[in-house]
């Protein structure tokens, strides 16, 4: 990956993720072909934090319905890490 924009696309915020906040754990949509160490490193450079541990989750895009017709699509897959931080926070608006 050539920088961290492109390994942090973007944050994801539901009740479950707002409850994991209160634990220094913040939840993100990376690009699916980032490890670890690269999310880890991208989050570090962004947000000036210090990382703990970085758990990633693979989802597999769902096969939906296309236009009019029984076409069938099918929506994109993508990765989320959840990372913990050592110190600091992360300013989420």
């Amino acid at each position: 990956m050539s920088n961290a924009f492109d390994i942090i696309i973007a944050p994801v915020v539901t009740e479950k993720c707002n409850a994991l906040m209160q634990e220094k754990k913040y939840t993100f949509k990376v690009n699916p072909k980032a490890g670890r160490i690269e999310i880890g490193k991208a989050v570090e450079e962004l947000f000036n934090v210090k990382v703990k541990s970085v758990n990633v989750m693979n989802y597999a895009g769902k096969a939906k319905r296309v236009g009019r017709t029984m076409k069938s699509g099918k929506r994109a897959d993508w990765k989320r890490a959840v990372v913990t931080l050592a110190e600091g926070s992360i300013e989420i608006i």
